[in-house]
């Protein structure tokens, strides 16, 4: 059960991959993400979103276990902020016709994990595994408030 637990904690392996897991995380969260959209556009996103909270949830003391506190491989808590961020977000039914909304969700999300902005590095001081979920979660809305915010302005360049 634990290598289980940590095969899902670093999102099947990308957060084992050089260099920047958390942003690997990220980046290999966006197929979830479109294709959770495809299954159900009105509840798919939050769907994943929430079992990708509960997967950090559960996963995570197996990887601290493994890898130490707060451990930079353990990326399942990426994929739930990052899934958050496309809650709003309708998707055309062609992937190449997303990327410019993905790309621009994606980056604005890893702006806020990395520099943890507006009271999200507090979080980060909640008790275990809620404190390494919890900015996370903060980081994705707030990267879906901008993120719809440059929907409004910019409309159809953005996809």
């Amino acid at each position: 059960m634990k290598k289980l637990k940590i095969v899902f904690g670093t999102l099947f392996g990308a957060g084992l991959l050089p260099k920047a897991p958390g942003t690997w995380g990220s980046l290999f969260t966006l197929p979830f993400v479109y294709f959770a959209y495809l299954i159900h556009p009105i509840f798919g996103v939050a769907g994943f979103a929430v079992i990708a909270s509960l997967i950090s949830l559960w996963s995570t003391d197996a990887s601290v276990e493994k890898f130490g506190d707060d451990p930079g491989q353990f990326v399942i808590d990426e994929t739930a902020g990052q899934a958050l961020v496309f809650l709003f977000t309708s998707f055309h039914y062609g992937l190449s016709m997303n990327t410019g909304l993905l790309l621009s969700g994606f980056v604005l999300f890893r702006i806020f994990d990395i520099f943890k902005p507006l009271g999200i590095v507090r979080l980060e001081k909640l008790p275990g595994k809620f404190g390494i979920l919890a900015d996370d979660l903060a980081a994705g809305i707030y990267a879906l408030i901008c993120l719809e915010l440059l929907k409004v302005l910019l409309g159809s360049f953005l996809v």
